[in-house]
């Protein structure tokens, strides 16, 4: 099982950003004594995601976020069935959609989409450990 983690500054509009925009789920959030996000998972099938905010420790030296990097260094691509209305979602919530929604030469349908914090989220139905 693969776990892909990253960094948001803001982490309490992130959550809301991937669940209210691109559907996906929220699994688990930890805060400190203070309230302040530490820590989110957030699901989509048996997958998983986490995310937290940077926090000065030793990880947070391997880390960059987009902004800083002039780009994004590796994207985030979701597994989906509903590929259309999840664009369709997208397009109503105001979602900057980076690659339109289309048919793939390797199968299926996709399309991408910047977060606010410049990640880039492609949702597609294209499956590559499903049997050819």
């Amino acid at each position: 099982m693969l776990i892909p983690a990253t960094r948001y500054r803001d982490c309490e509009a992130a959550p809301a950003f991937v669940t209210g925009v691109l559907g996906l789920v929220g699994h688990a959030v930890y805060r400190d004594d203070a309230g302040k996000i530490v820590h989110v998972q957030i699901r989509l099938g048996s997958g998983l995601m986490m995310f937290g905010p940077p926090n000065e420790g030793p990880f947070d030296g391997f880390m960059t976020d987009p902004v800083s990097a002039g780009g994004v260094t590796t994207s985030i691509y979701a597994v989906v069935d509903d590929v259309v209305a999840r664009h369709a979602w997208a397009v109503a919530a105001g979602a900057e959609i980076v690659m339109p929604l289309e048919d793939q030469s390797y199968g299926g349908v996709s399309f991408s989409v910047r977060d606010p914090e410049g990640h880039i989220w492609t949702l597609g139905d294209y499956n590559p450990m499903a049997a050819p």
